[in-house]
């Protein structure tokens, strides 16, 4: 069995939007990172926050061999990434609870900075492609961290400051949730009041059924395309809805409510993902 699991990062696909994205995150408040180029074949886009951080990935059309696995899915949700001191043994342990999984990869991407450029290198351990449907589910060792976690990246115009929760939809809930108890354990997950939940660090993975999803977020979720699972989006922390609402008004981000406590961003207006925007308490 793994050790309570901690959110490294999400993956929010833009298949081959990168241009829009970034320029739709950006309006959205975000501080994002420069293009950077993994060697797998892919690019991507960085906001980042205080122990984790949202990626915009997309193929890179340039590469030798442009990543594929990144244009099986539609624009949205699709990774949710845990955090590993030792890949390796992560595979072991995976292995050993009888969740398929692929061997540890690694791989890198250059980082310019002020006095030069060097790698940032990462090893992942992804679970086999359909364990959990709805998306890309894996763990990433960071062996650079200091060229990521970087504090000129960490200030945001939205004033988000981390991810809450993000919500995995399922017709089966107790579906991806028995991966989950295989890898943490079987109180890992619990009930809670629309769905389950797995608690990741200071965040949770919530898996719940269609109805639950359009009781949450209404017209602003993004269509299942048929299908049986998918990732809806996020809820993430920030400082202010005052300040939310202004980075969104002077992005001209349009379709989004306020409501109480949250703001809501409709999935159409986020590359498919439908973000929801609460004060951190």
């Amino acid at each position: 069995m793994l050790a309570v699991p901690t959110l490294d990062h999400v993956v929010v696909n833009v298949r081959d939007q990168m241009d829009r994205a970034v320029d739709t995150y950006r309006r959205l408040g975000f501080t994002m990172t420069p293009r950077g180029y993994h060697t797998l074949g892919s690019m991507n886009h960085l906001a980042m926050f205080g122990t984790d951080y949202l990626e915009l990935i997309a193929v890179d059309p340039q590469a030798a061999k442009p990543r594929a696995d990144v244009m099986q899915f539609p624009c949205g949700l699709n990774g949710l990434v845990f955090g590993s001191e030792d890949s390796a043994a992560t595979y072991a342990a995976c292995a050993a609870a009888g969740v398929p999984v692929a061997e540890p990869v690694e791989f890198s991407r250059p980082v310019a900075l002020a006095d030069g450029t060097r790698d940032a290198v990462f090893r992942t351990v992804h679970l086999a492609p359909g364990t959990i449907p709805s998306g890309r589910i894996y763990f990433c060792q960071h062996f650079t961290r200091d060229l990521v976690w970087r504090d000129e990246w960490r200030q945001h115009a939205n004033g988000v400051v981390g991810i809450e929760r993000a919500a995995l939809v399922a017709d089966d809930i107790d579906a991806p949730a028995d991966v989950f108890r295989r890898m943490f354990g079987a109180e890992a997950v619990a009930p809670m009041g629309d769905g389950l939940r797995l608690a990741v660090g200071l965040t949770s993975f919530d898996m719940i059924t269609p109805a639950a999803c359009a009781a949450r977020f209404g017209d602003l979720a993004p269509a299942a395309e048929g299908r049986a699972q998918y990732m809806a989006g996020l809820r993430l922390r920030c400082r202010s809805l005052d300040q939310v609402d202004a980075a969104l008004t002077a992005g001209g981000i349009v379709g989004w409510r306020r409501d109480g406590g949250s703001i809501l961003v409709p999935a159409s207006a986020a590359m498919g993902a439908v973000l929801e925007f609460t004060v951190a308490g």
